[in-house]
């Protein structure tokens, strides 16, 4: 008799957890005598572990079966890894080429205005908010940019305006104006007033700061007087507009058309407001003042080359002029 077959003595063998271990024990041992590495009829096999809540069952697994969720997931990475690699790679090699224009390793090409390779005229400025502005500004200046095309833009629409009223009212003075100030202004604008800004916030410079404020003041003033429009100015502003209601439906139309470039007149004369305000409240936070600006532009003046050329060709004039004189 053994001592489990006393009532009073509990049998361990009893427990269901260790009934449940056993039977899981001898799953996983048949099912590895049947599994033969060397067999093959069915090709090439692995073991798979499939683990449920109640057993884990050893079972071959093919190597031509379909890949699983898991390895599709780390071919997924892998590729995404491989991505995100050749795209650091391209930034590295444009970091490291901005830095050598900097350093003057490699001549800065001019990239504005941006024109095709073949075109008669070729780009006259290099522009770059993300290698030349601070960081702080780049979102200012790219917003100052933008104004500018909005303004292009308009001016570009006066001309339609002054078109339509040519067939309207067989007035060519609107139109001929409209095509005369678009073709100036838009260089003048982008030169005397954007490229001072871009340089003023690229080299933190008062001169240029300076005149941008005194440039774009009266840029201000201008738009402010163009979506006024008056008669025989060359802009179709608000006065032009209201004067085509006639009652008339063709009068109702070419009225609601001029009155839609009034409106953009207007809006760049609020961004221009906007910005100045913007860009004044930063001047002043920098510390910059007018004898900053005049000590600069000395500076500069003092460094240009056709100046300093101009200058020695003169001193040497006089050194020459003055020793002949003592000759005779």
């Amino acid at each position: 008799m053994s001592g489990f077959d006393d009532p009073f003595v509990e049998n361990p063998f009893a427990d269901p957890a260790i009934q449940q271990a056993t039977r899981v024990t001898t799953t996983v041992q048949n099912s590895l005598e049947e599994y033969n590495p060397f067999d093959s009829d069915d090709g090439k096999h692995k073991l798979q572990i499939n683990s449920g809540n109640n057993a884990a069952v050893v079972q071959p697994l093919s190597q031509n079966a379909p890949p699983t969720a898991a390895s599709t997931s780390i071919q997924i990475t892998t590729e995404e890894l491989q991505r995100r690699q050749e795209e650091l790679d391209r930034k590295a090699a444009e970091l490291d080429r901005r830095e050598q224009q900097l350093q003057g390793n490699v001549p800065q090409l001019n990239n504005w205005p941006p024109l095709p390779d073949n075109f008669c005229v070729k780009p006259c400025f290099y522009q770059d908010f993300n290698l030349e502005i601070p960081p702080e500004f780049q979102k200012l200046v790219k917003h100052l940019y933008y104004t500018w095309m909005f303004y292009t833009m308009t001016m570009v629409l006066n001309i339609i305006g002054g078109l339509i009223i040519l067939f309207y009212s067989g007035k060519i003075t609107t139109f001929g104006l409209a095509l005369f100030y678009a073709m100036l202004s838009t260089p003048a604008s982008y030169i005397c007033w954007f490229r001072p800004a871009y340089k003023a916030f690229r080299n933190d410079s008062s001169f240029n700061f300076m005149v941008f404020f005194f440039v774009y003041f009266f840029q201000t003033v201008l738009t402010v007087f163009q979506a006024v429009g008056l008669p025989d100015t060359g802009y179709c502003g608000f006065y032009i507009a209201i004067s085509q209601f006639e009652g008339t439906a063709s009068g109702i139309i070419v009225g609601l058309l001029l009155l839609c470039i009034a409106f953009c007149f207007a809006i760049t004369a609020a961004a221009n407001i906007m910005m100045m305000t913007k860009i004044h409240s930063i001047y002043r936070s920098t510390g910059a003042s007018m004898a900053k600006a005049q000590q600069e532009f000395a500076t500069e003046f003092m460094r240009n080359q056709h100046i300093q050329q101009a200058a020695s060709s003169a001193v040497n004039t006089a050194i020459n002029s003055q020793i002949n004189n003592s000759r005779y």
